[in-house]
């Protein structure tokens, strides 16, 4: 087994122990730790019963220690790539979180940092990139590629060939068309149906959704070094 930290202590922090434990109960895997965050108000607390460490800095004291970054919403879903950036550790001091009622198809694969939630599913040939949230319920289907820093929230439905750029943000329950690409930064509001692709760094919302205004993420195109290959798979971990 491994240790583990989970930064941040919000939802998704603790939806993500959640599936720590079942990963643990399947088969032992982790010695989850407990969380970081930088709220000096929850330092010294308790968190789903496991305690609030210090604050993120710390995870570079841990050098033995492996982390996941589970925070962001749509007020702010680019702290995620922001606290990774900061950071600067290795890959491979970042974990792979898939729960163990995610269904994984052939040809599919994770990059490291990224949480699948209960019941997601990847049909076949799905290349999820790194430090990618994927909450509970959503479908990705054949030949999806998401990259890194996304954020799928529950109940959303990709349609064949779909591409979410790097981080993009998909609301609870929208439904995007096969073949649309989600730009950068862009973030699509819960329950759109989505029929055509979506600029860079623009929030749309509706059935058919259309644009609302400028997104709150940067719009600036992928940087090159995020544009890698996603056609190569990587090696799916727990």
């Amino acid at each position: 087994m491994r240790d583990l930290v989970i930064v941040g202590a919000g939802g998704f922090a603790r939806e993500t122990a959640a599936a720590v434990r079942a990963i643990n109960d399947a088969r032992p895997t982790w010695r989850l730790r407990g969380f970081l965050d930088d709220d000096p108000a929850l330092h010294r607390t308790e968190r789903v019963g496991l305690p609030v460490i210090g604050g993120i800095g710390r995870l570079t004291e841990m050098r033995q220690t492996s982390a996941v970054i589970c925070v962001g919403n749509p007020r702010n879903y680019v702290v995620r790539q922001r606290i990774v950036e900061g950071l600067a550790l290795p890959t491979d001091r970042y974990a792979t979180i898939v729960h163990p009622s995610a269904d994984l198809g052939a040809g599919s694969s994770v990059g490291p940092g990224t949480v699948l939630l209960a019941g997601v599913v990847l049909t076949a040939d799905v290349i999820v990139g790194e430090h990618v949230a994927v909450m509970p319920h959503a479908v990705l289907t054949h030949d999806n590629r998401v990259h890194d820093h996304a954020t799928i929230a529950s109940g959303v439905r990709l349609g064949g060939n779909a591409v979410l750029r790097l981080g993009a943000y998909v609301g609870a329950g929208a439904l995007i068309r096969e073949g649309v690409t989600i730009g950068e930064w862009s973030l699509v509001g819960m329950g759109s149906v989505v029929l055509g692709d979506v600029p860079p760094g623009e929030t749309w919302a509706g059935n058919p959704a259309r644009r609302l205004r400028a997104a709150d993420g940067p719009a600036q195109p992928e940087p090159a070094a995020a544009i890698r290959d996603l056609a190569m798979p990587k090696v799916v971990g727990s």
